[in-house]
């Protein structure tokens, strides 16, 4: 078997539109379920299984104050998908900074 990374965590959570959704409405501040089923059209349960997705892919975390849950965005939620994808964009640099200097290399052929 193999270990689930952070990052594949996050893709996961993010692949629902709904998830997107509430994670789009706690970047604007914290929120409770109520709040977050009320504009999604999404019965209670299904709003519920959604949020712990997004809570076990480490994006938002919960807080339970007597009979009301509220949920916000972790502080370091896109950390680990940021650093990932800031290390493709720099591997495709290099690449592409390969290619020229390949391409540099090569002489231009003159027209006869």
């Amino acid at each position: 078997m193999t270990r689930t990374e952070p990052v594949d965590l996050y893709f996961q959570a993010m692949a629902d539109p709904y998830r997107r959704g509430f994670v789009e409405r706690l970047s604007k501040g914290p929120a409770s379920v109520k709040e977050l089923a009320a504009p999604a059209d999404v019965q209670l349960p299904a709003v519920l299984k959604h949020l712990r997705v997004l809570e076990e892919g480490g994006i938002i975390v919960s807080e339970k104050v007597g009979r009301v849950r509220t949920y916000r965005i972790r502080p370091d939620a896109f950390n680990a998908v940021n650093t990932w994808i800031e290390q493709r964009q720099h591997d495709m640099n290099a690449a592409f900074d390969r290619l020229a200097a390949a391409m540099a290399e090569v002489p231009e052929e003159k027209d006869h």
